[in-house]
Order: structure tokens, then sequence, then C-alpha cells
């Protein structure tokens, strides 16, 4: 896989991208990484990736014409590049997001900067992602969160490829609650004793703890997710009846709170 950045602040990568599981994985040739800088298919003597928005209104907006020289010349060189454009207009990033992303051969993900971009720019948009519904100064960080999530799915990225399958939000048939909670020495701290049963050996009893404890957690915590998870007859029965428990008859409200 190859995995490119095209952005104002290409410096900014790096140090994520060499670093932990990112960095080990790209050493080991399971994906190569290259930041762009916009600034190079530009052609003033100032470098000039932004001007003032028509219409009026408040900062400054990147340009059409160094955004797609980009990409252009950037699709030009190799394999097609699934090209991937931030905004909150965007489909909201998930897991099942990142599995489909690293499907791709190459990606190319194009970061803005001050009040957005012209809206001709996004023509050449493959993707509109958000990573939420909050407000940030770029598109770099989100660029490296979808990079993160993405490359922990290339096998052998983790070491252990059964580490993605019992992560919160990991998708398949068993999949779509949050991890169930884990514990390690001490035994005992401040009065506070790790669940007798795992300690026990029984694998079996740990597997179902873990089980019942993951669907516990996600009634409490996101009980939003329960009606996609992966549940049997009976484990969804148990789940509904946690959730009224929980937060009342009718359920949480959007906030998560109690109605």
């Amino acid at each position: 896989m190859i995995i490119e950045t095209l952005s104002v602040f290409p410096e900014m990568f790096e140090p994520v991208m060499s670093t932990s599981i990112l960095g080990r994985a790209r050493r080991a040739g399971l994906f190569e990484f290259q930041a762009h800088d916009l600034r190079d298919w530009t052609h003033d003597r100032h470098r000039t990736v932004d001007d003032e928005p028509y219409g009026g209104g408040a900062g400054m907006l990147m340009k059409v014409e160094p955004l797609v020289t980009a990409i252009e010349d950037l699709a030009s060189r190799g394999p097609a590049p699934r090209v991937v454009f931030f905004t909150p207009c965007g489909e909201p990033f998930t897991q099942m997001v990142a599995e489909r992303l690293v499907e791709q051969e190459r990606i190319l993900f194009v970061c803005g900067r001050y009040e957005g971009m012209d809206e001709r720019a996004y023509d050449l948009a493959d993707e509109r992602l958000s990573i939420g519904d909050y407000i940030l100064t770029g598109g770099e960080l989100p660029a490296m969160v979808v990079a993160d999530a993405v490359v922990r799915l290339i096998p052998g990225a983790l070491g252990d490829d059964m580490s993605n399958k019992d992560e919160s939000f990991a998708t398949g048939d068993d999949g779509g609650l949050l991890e169930y909670a884990q514990y390690t020495r001490p035994a005992e701290f401040r009065g506070k004793s790790v669940p007798a049963v795992l300690l026990s050996g029984d694998h079996a009893k740990v597997d179902a703890w873990r089980r019942a404890n993951a669907i516990e957690r996600t009634c409490r915590w996101r009980p939003d997710l329960i009606a996609r998870a992966g549940l049997d007859e009976e484990e969804r029965v148990r789940a509904d009846a946690l959730i009224e428990a929980m937060h009342g008859p009718y359920g949480p409200c959007e906030t998560g709170g109690r109605l």
C-alpha cells in the first residue's frame, strides 16, 4: 500500500508516520509513505496557495489551481490513487470506512487549511470524509487519524492479526461492540480486585465473561451500537433489558443521558 498526503505543512507527518505501530509497519515494508508540499505546485515567487473568497467573508480559501495541478500530477505517477478530502460535508469516518480503504493500492489524503477550499477542487475527490463534528485547524490531523486506523488493518502490522478482531468497533459477525474490560498485575489495587474468572485459567469461562462484559459496557456507554452488533437472540434480549435498566424505558437520548 502507498499512502501519500498533500498539505502546506508536510513536516507534520513524519513524527507520527515513523513512530510506534505505524513506524514498525513502514520499516517492515508493509506500506510506503510520502508527504507532498502543495507549494511545490505554485507558480509565483511567494508560492501562494490561498486567496480571498469571492463575495467577502472572514479568512482565506485554498486556491483551486495548485490543488488540481498537484493532484493530477501525482495521479500520473504510478497507480491511480484513491483521492480523499476532509470536509464537514464528508461521510463520518468509521471502522467500516477504514476496512474499505485498506483494500486500496494507493491513497492520497488532501489536507485543507484556512477557511476551506475552493469548491471546484472537490471535483477530484473520490471520497469526502469527516472525523467528527468539531473544528480543526487543518486536514493534517484527520489524515493521520485515518492513516493510523487503516495501517492497523494491514496484515502483519500488529504482529497478532487477532488484535484487530478484539478491538472496539471491530466489524464482522461478532463485532460492533466496545471491547471488554482488561486488567493486569497487581491482582488487587486499593481494594479493587481483578474479576476472579480472569485468574481461573479456564479459557472458556474467560471468553464467556469477556463477551458478556463487552455487551454490558456497550449497553452502558454506547447503546447506539447495540442495534447493529452481532448478537444472538438471547444476547439481544439481555442487552435490551440492560439498556432499559441503565437508561430508562425509552432508552438513551441523543446525548447518551437519561430521558
